[in-house]
């Protein structure tokens, strides 16, 4: 049987190209589905049965960093990422089991990367649990090789009858509650916004704003202190204090990046 694949990307071109490379491997591989965001990619994850034997993945979707599937799901399966990141950062990735491709793909570096997959296989080794990666050192080769893009400088509320135009430079953080998302300026006041922590990852500066947990996105200088907590997780004391004095933790899976984050 040819090994399933599941293509998540959201440039439409690179994923046609991609599956038809696949299409032409001596041991041509069955792509079972395509995703253009975490959002898509998780709920084909979560319905696929039986799961792909392989998930290419892009590294920027449409609505924030791929990364995310591995707090939102156990991922098991193998992974191949696909990027437009510079190939000599790349190299300090090489070392892991989970190879990395650059775009525009290679068809030889493809080809390489499956047929490792298929010694792996053969070997009948057992797949590592994910993400494999150097969290810390990823994070900074995302900082360094950061494609230049333009990002949202200003947000545009509703007060009452009337519109306001908020300055990205006076948001402190914007948190999730109860599926709406409010902006908090450091000045204390909320307003809500038409978008979710998902977009908005996707619509402001990562060398800036950081993605705490699933209810708390915040800027760098929002954050006054940081506290060790139990089980190696970390408490952040954000200002100005959230409603109701709401603890703010990082997620456990993103602690060793946002240290690197704040370290950068």
């Amino acid at each position: 049987m040819p090994l399933r694949a599941l293509i998540v990307e959201d440039e439409p071109l690179a994923a046609t190209r991609l599956a038809g490379l696949l299409k032409k491997q001596a041991q041509p591989l069955e792509v079972v589905g395509t995703a253009e965001s975490v959002a898509e990619a998780e709920a084909l994850l979560r319905t696929i049965q039986p799961a792909p034997d392989v998930l290419f993945l892009d590294i920027h979707l449409a609505d924030g960093l791929s990364f995310e599937l591995f707090e939102r799901l156990d991922i098991r399966l193998p992974v191949i990422f696909t990027t437009a990141y510079d190939k000599y950062a790349l190299r300090a990735f090489k070392v892991n089991s989970v190879d990395y491709l650059l775009k525009p793909i290679d068809p030889a570096e493809l080809t390489a990367a499956l047929e490792k997959l298929h010694r792996q296989r053969a070997t009948a080794a057992p797949a590592p649990a994910l993400p494999v990666f150097d969290a810390e050192l990823l994070a900074r080769v995302l900082q360094q090789a950061q494609p230049a893009r333009d990002y949202k400088s200003r947000f545009v509320v509703r007060v009452g009858e009337h519109l306001k135009a908020i300055p990205v430079e006076q948001i402190a953080y914007f948190a999730s509650l109860e599926k709406v998302t409010l902006l908090h300026t450091r000045e204390g006041r909320r307003f809500v916004v038409d978008y979710t922590l998902e977009q908005l990852e996707g619509l402001l500066d990562p060398l800036e704003f950081f993605r705490l947990n699933r209810a708390y996105l915040a800027h760098a200088e929002a954050i006054h202190d940081i506290i060790h907590y139990t089980n190696s997780r970390l408490q952040t004391v954000l200002k100005p204090t959230p409603p109701d004095n709401d603890t703010v933790l990082v997620s456990r899976e993103k602690v060793a990046v946002f240290k690197a984050w704040l370290d950068r």
